[in-house]
Order: structure tokens, then sequence, then C-alpha cells
């Protein structure tokens, strides 16, 4: 650790040097620049640097490396774990750097490396394109498409990481590097499920599809029909197009106009059936749900942005997350899963997620170490809530749904949807034949593990 007098000249330095802002313990703007999605996550880093642009990370991280502080990155903060803050080193926060750069001829799109979903979505709609994107509009792209990326687009056009062109980087050392299918490809497959464990992404270049229209299905069920409703989405997926996803969420009536006044804050199922294509094809897609007793429902046409919006949630909640990818839905399955949504908590933002992989996903490239793109089913505990006082139960609950799914379960993981579960996770995020590659690109790349809060790969 340097002396006080050293660290004091290279903070002046910095706040000097750096075209963005620059906040430490005392500073005006400081506890609301270090706040992050969960609530639950109150660290203290001794220095957050606001990059503007891609020289402002590389003074940011020299000025780390001067000092042997480690690096937390920020885009867009959403991380389960909090990995987008420490406590005594230093963030880089990319929020400031959120340009998207549509180049419709090329069907392609430069994303900066601090620019959300919502930034990517609203850029590309305009010219009836998107890629899968994540499943909530203030999700930071960046960590989103190094970790792998699934969202509501993916069975019909593959995993996020599946349409990675290239990214720009600051390595370690302070470098500028571009990864790409011929330029440091080793770095390139990598970066295809090893999140930030190699350098800042100042910018990633993704294909876009074409999207002309995008429809939905959302239907509300009283919970006893959750099981008869879950198999029927099943059914429906199973048999449907490519273009057919979206999920089962057990979740509290919120208070939206479409829910019956008498149902909000109590224990619903909800079915969302998305399709990338025209209403009139949904609708057939969505008649066997269509014809079970339901409370509640909206069918139609809407712009893709929209839909990303849907299930966003405030800031400032407690968060803990967790999934389990499985072998397939059987019924045995579905009755478990549903029985499970009865101990949720009950009125709280959380939601018992199933959804469907198969499709692109599965088709896609199966070089790069995200292991869990054959699961065809994916169950997602996802829980959110507001008083302190419910950490324990909770987070037990999301523990239960995990340890109901074991019997299905293929042992592959998402990271993106985990916090920090320990060393074996990270391994089973990665695939257990990925897993020494990575820990010697790991060590070519960042031997000392200076970007070490992320689900982190050790130097070999």
């Amino acid at each position: 650790m340097a002396s006080p007098s050293k660290a004091g000249a290279a903070l002046a330095a910095l706040r000097e040097d750096l075209v963005g802002d620059v906040f430490a313990p005392g500073d005006p703007g400081y506890d609301e620049a270090r706040a992050v999605f969960n609530a639950m996550i109150d660290r203290r880093p001794a220095v957050i640097a606001q990059c503007v642009d891609e020289d402002d990370v590389v003074r940011a991280v020299r000025f780390a490396r001067d000092l042997d502080l480690k690096i937390a990155v920020r885009g867009g903060g959403h991380s389960v774990a909090g990995m987008a803050v420490n406590d005594n080193g230093l963030v880089i926060d990319l929020r400031h750097m959120r340009a998207v750069t549509v180049d419709p001829a090329a069907e392609a799109v430069r994303i900066a490396g601090g620019a959300t979903m919502g930034d990517l979505d609203r850029a590309t709609q305009p010219y009836a394109l998107a890629t899968t994107g994540g499943r909530a509009s203030t999700t930071g792209v960046g960590g989103f498409v190094l970790g792998g990326g699934t969202g509501w687009l993916d069975r019909c056009c593959g995993l996020a990481v599946d349409n990675l062109l290239g990214v720009e980087l600051v390595t370690a050392d302070g470098e500028r590097v571009h990864a790409n299918a011929d330029e440091n490809p080793d770095l390139f497959w990598a970066l295809h499920g090893g999140g930030g464990n190699f350098g800042v992404a100042t910018a990633l270049t993704l294909t876009l599809h074409e999207l002309p229209e995008f429809s939905i299905a959302l239907l509300l069920y009283l919970p006893e029909f959750g099981p008869e409703a879950t198999r029927t989405y099943r059914d429906v997926i199973t048999v449907g197009p490519d273009e057919a996803g979206g999920a089962v969420i057990h979740l509290t009536g919120p208070p939206e106009d479409f829910v019956p006044p008498h149902l909000v804050g109590t224990l619903l199922c909800a079915v969302l059936l998305t399709y990338a294509g025209a209403e009139g094809d949904l609708r057939k897609l969505a008649e066997p749900l269509l014809a079970l007793p339901h409370e509640a429902e909206v069918v139609g046409a809407m712009p893709y942005a929209d839909v990303q919006c849907m299930i966003d949630d405030p800031p400032g909640m407690r968060n803990y997350w967790s999934a389990e990818y499985l072998t397939g839905a059987p019924d045995d399955f579905v009755d478990v899963f549903c029985a499970r949504a009865r101990s949720m908590p009950v009125p709280t933002g959380t939601q018992h997620v199933l959804f469907p992989q198969g499709g692109a996903i599965a088709a896609g490239p199966h070089a790069y170490p995200v292991p869990f793109r054959d699961a065809p089913w994916v169950v997602h505990p996802f829980g959110i809530w507001e008083d302190p006082a419910d950490d324990e139960p909770c987070v037990r609950w999301v523990r239960d749904v995990r340890a109901d799914a074991r019997p299905w379960s293929t042992g592959d993981v998402y990271l993106n949807f985990i916090g920090d579960e320990g060393a074996e996770r990270v391994v089973a995020g990665v695939g257990a034949e990925n897993a020494q590659r990575l820990a010697e690109l790991k060590r070519r790349y960042d031997p000392d593990n200076v970007f070490r809060f992320n689900h982190n790969i050790k130097p070999a």
C-alpha cells in the first residue's frame, strides 16, 4: 500500500488529469456515487473515478496500479453480489460512457462500456433492429454480454455473447487492446463468458437482427391453476417456433391497471409469452393458455424496447438471486416448482421464475465458456424485498428453490444470475473444461488479479 503522502499526491493528480469526476470519502456526492442497485451492499471505496472516455479509463487503471489498489468496474451496477463496488479500492465508473452507434447497413451496433439495455434498445428500435438483451432495461450491457447474456430474444437470436463481434478493452497494465475473431482471438474467446476478469470493456460491437414486430401475451392465474398453466406454457414452447419465449413468473400482484384490485398484494402465477413477430401469430400460439381460467390478460403487439422495461425493479431494494439450469421440466418438477411458490415471501418484489432455452441458444457455438446453453429450462429465484428484517426468510427461500431443483439440475449456471456462491460455482459457470484455459489467459492479461471484483478466475 502506498504511503499517505504518495496516495494524496496521486489522488490530486488524478483529480487534475481525469476529464470525469473523482470522488473520495468525505466528498460531496461520494455516498450517491458508491450506491449500487442492491441495497444489501454497503461498501466504501477509496476512490471512485467516473470516466468519460477510454483515456480516462487508462488514467484510472494506471493510478490504481501505481498505488496498488484493487479495481472494481461499474457499468450498470446490477451485480447482485455488488461486484461494481469495493472497500478501500478504486471503482472505475463507466456510467458517463453510454454512446450507442447503430450501423443499419451492417446490422451491427457499437455500445460504450457504461450503456444500459435501455440505451441499446431505444437506439436500435427506429431501425427495426435488435439484439438479445437482458430482461431489465437498467442492466448494463458490458457485464451482461461478457457474462453470456440471456433475454427474451435468445431463442431466436442466440445468447448476447453469440452476437459479439469485438471488444475494446483496457488491460490491467493500462494498455488498450482490441479483441475479435482475428485480433487477439484467445482473449476474444475468454470474453465469451469470462466476464470482467480480463480488463475494462470500454466498448462492445454486436450483431443486430431484424425485428419489425414484437408481441406479448401476459396472463394472470390464481396460484391453484399454477401447475396447469405452467405445464401448458411448457407444451406451447416445446412445439412452438424459436421466435416464442417468455417465462412463468410467480409474483405478488402489482398495483397495475390490468390487475383486479382484490388480487393486488396476493400471490399470483403469471405467464408471459413473448413472440418476435406479429400479434396474429402470437394469438394462435397463446390459444391453449387463453383457454385456461385466468384473472387478467394483456395480449397484443408492443415495441420490444417497451417490453424490456416491463419487469424493471426499482433500485434501493434488497436483492438475493440464484438459478439452477435443468435437464427438463417434467410434470413432477412443475409440481415441486409451483408448490415452492406457496412459501414465497409475499407481498414483496420477489419473483419465482421458470423460463425456456433451446432454439438458437442450444444451436449456438459450443466452443465458448458458456456451458449452460444446452439446458432446456432454467429456474431463477429472484429475491427482492425492502425490510432488512426479511433478509433471512428471503435468502432461505431462494436457497430452498435451488435445493428443490437439484434432482433436475445439469450443474451448470449462468454467472450473471447468481451472487458470490463460491469457486465451484464459478467453474460451473464457465465449464470445468474451460476453467484451466481461462486461468492461463488470466495469468497472461492480469497476473496480479487486479480485476478480482467479479466471478473471479484466479491466474494459473
